[in-house]
């Protein structure tokens, strides 16, 4: 085991003192004691020398506030890194990191992570005249567990943590610095699959840390990621379920669950968390159903997408939570109101020939008003990825809406307004209500609404009528088909509540899940075979068209009955198909248009389409001046008066 070296003063401060040692001692004195391995960015830049013998190793009472619930009570300086005492420990950026840890990975491997650190900066004493070292295998299995929490925050892997360098084997007499966590927690082994879930309320730490924890468990089939912060910056963590996480397969449909919109309303939030360990752990366990449903989908969650809401919601707690206290965001936004008013264009030019009432672009005026970074982070997420389906979970009443959510006549509150998929739309949300508990019973007691033998759902503005909802964006900017879920009348339920939740929604969730695989799908392709990003599908009759993805595949959510579909492209010839489909269906019908054979009295458009305007204003988007931007945790160090840790930073 070799030992490292540490310099907390600046580089004129040290070659001053270097200077005077030499001269006093006629030494050449280095950074480093003999054998000794130097921090990453002195090694490389060959600052660090050999110098004398450093101190006897001296065996003292722990005395670290970070470091005392070590399965030890006495550790040993010169340690493994070569700090000569616990003042020089506290003085570094080493020791800084693993204070702040569990808030930086929002409680992620708290505390795996500080005890392996503490182990290096203050190892086990045995009496003998070095640092006994800690095991290389307890290093491993903690760095592949969490490895993706440092990821997440754009933070490398400490150098101090480096699993070959400072950790020995078993041959060698290390040992576990978490093997008293383990019995204490009595933590089963990531390839022994649980189903068990607390339900419990959760933090947005808590929050993070489960997803994060499903995503580690699980990684074969689920990854998490971030669509944007939220305005106090919070990040909008989403989590995936698929057989290939992070790549879209051509002809599997995507689909999303987003919860707690309204920062207040958060059975969703909690439904979505039970929802990812639910998927996880069945899976693991063989269920062949979530077997199925995950190899030939790929699932979305976004837990919560006012993360900022439900912090001022949570502190009011359930007794105590008004009707709106927490919904809005931290700008005062209410995000279900701040999406792009398309509805409003649609109506205005509905009766124009040659207006496509699909994929209608943002104008250009919507980005002078107050856009939520949530908002536009999700408009940026569904507009990346080619979903088929969605659903948005809300509380207040228990009914299934769907759009269009903005009344036909503007006078009207209350107006039966549809979109020309009425009957898919309605299948959807016919499809979750059926499957719940009470939802579809018109003798459920309902929150104050009246939906005498609607069997629990409702066109949005025939229910109330408001503008910028987030389902009519998704229907007429992008292929997506979106419900509103209300769950029921109390928006923050007691604690108690959550399991009996979770039993009257979770057949509802997997359904509309599995519902995504319904109505046709297909390629279409060019005379040499490849596939046409950006085609369109139409139906007769149906006054909405789909989009092919970036491989030529798309989607068509259709119910049973006889179609006309064309697929159709700018330079391309029109090809028209008949099909039919039958009362019941399994999978999605397959239906391909190949090849479209190019016309050549036909040209593409070289202007520029009005739908890639997307932040048109450019007040989203910033570029730097070339030199890479610090994440936001650097000032965490950089504020610290030592030389700020470059360690920390990925790829440079």
């Amino acid at each position: 085991m070799r030992s490292g070296c540490h310099i907390t003063m600046d580089t004129t401060e040290y070659k001053m003192v270097l200077a005077v040692l030499i001269l006093l001692n006629g030494l050449s004195i280095g950074c480093c004691a003999p054998q000794s391995f130097c921090e990453p960015e002195e090694e490389a830049l060959g600052k660090c020398h050999n110098s004398p013998a450093a101190e006897k190793p001296v065996c003292i009472d722990m005395n670290l506030a970070y470091c005392n619930d070590l399965d030890y009570s006495r550790t040993i300086f010169p340690n493994i890194l070569g700090h000569q005492s616990r003042q020089e420990v506290e003085s570094g950026p080493e020791y800084l990191l693993l204070s702040v840890i569990h808030g930086l990975l929002n409680g992620e491997c708290s505390p795996d992570i500080r005890l392996l650190g503490c182990s290096v900066l203050a190892p086990l004493c045995k009496n003998q005249p070095s640092p006994s070292p800690p095991c290389r295998s307890t290093c491993e299995a903690v760095k592949k567990g969490c490895g993706h929490a440092f990821e997440g925050i754009d933070m490398a892997w400490p150098y101090f943590l480096d699993c070959d360098r400072f950790f020995a084997g078993d041959e060698e007499g290390c040992y576990d610095p978490l093997a008293r966590l383990r019995v204490s927690l009595s933590i089963l082994s990531p390839d022994e699959p649980s189903t068990i879930i607390q339900f419990t309320y959760h933090s947005n730490a808590q929050m993070y840390s489960v997803l994060k924890r499903t995503a580690a468990k699980c990684s074969h089939i689920s990854r998490t990621y971030s669509i944007g912060r939220s305005v106090e910056g919070k990040d909008l963590l989403a989590i995936e379920f698929t057989d290939t996480p992070g790549v879209h397969e051509l002809l599997e449909p995507e689909v999303k669950l987003v919860g707690n919109m309204h920062g207040n309303e958060v059975l969703g939030r909690q439904l979505l968390l039970y929802l990812a360990q639910y998927l996880c752990s069945e899976y693991l366990l063989g269920n062949r159903r979530i077997q199925t449903l995950v190899n030939t989908t790929r699932i979305h969650i976004l837990a919560s997408m006012n993360p900022d809401g439900y912090d001022l919601a949570a502190a009011e707690g359930h007794e105590l939570n008004g009707w709106t206290v927490g919904r809005t965001n931290g700008q005062n936004l209410d995000l279900n109101r701040n999406f792009p008013d398309l509805t409003s264009i649609l109506y205005r030019n509905r009766r124009i020939r040659q207006f496509r009432t699909d994929h209608i672009p943002i104008p250009d005026s919507y980005w002078f008003g107050k856009v939520a970074p949530e908002t536009y982070a999700v408009m940026k997420w569904i507009r990346s990825v080619p979903f088929v389906q969605s659903a948005s979970l809300h509380g207040g009443e228990l009914v299934i809406s769907y759009p269009f959510d903005f009344s036909r006549h503007i006078h009207e509150e209350r107006m039966f307004s549809p979109t020309p998929d009425e009957q898919v739309f309605k299948q959807l949300a016919r499809t979750y209500a059926d499957a719940h508990a009470s939802m579809a019973d018109n003798n459920t007691e309902r929150c104050g609404a009246s939906f005498i033998r609607s069997g629990g759902i409702i066109n949005g503005a025939q229910w109330y009528s408001f503008p910028g909802g987030m389902s009519d964006f998704n229907y007429l900017h992008t292929n997506c088909l979106e419900i509103t879920v209300e769950l029921g009348c109390d928006k923050f339920p007691a604690e108690v509540e959550l399991y009996p939740e979770w039993l009257r929604n979770k057949e509802a969730l997997l359904s509309f899940m599995e519902s995504v695989h319904r109505g046709i799908k297909g390629v279409v392709k060019d005379e040499e075979g490849y596939g046409i990003k950006g085609a369109s599908i139409s139906v007769r009759g149906i006054r909405k068209d789909v989009t092919t993805a970036e491989d030529g595949d798309y989607w068509r959510l259709l119910n049973s009955g006889t179609y006309i579909v064309t697929a159709s492209a700018k330079g391309y010839s029109k090809v028209s198909k008949r099909i039919r489909l039958p009362a019941h269906m399994d999978k999605a019908g397959r239906v391909d248009f190949l090849p479209v054979e190019p016309d050549y009295h036909l040209f593409p458009s070289s202007s520029l389409d009005t739908y890639d305007r997307f932040d048109p204003y450019n007040q989203f988007q910033h570029y730097g001046n070339g030199e890479r931007e610090k994440p936001w945790w650097w000032n965490y160090f950089s504020q610290a008066g030592f030389s700020a840790p470059t360690w920390l930073l990925r790829n440079v």
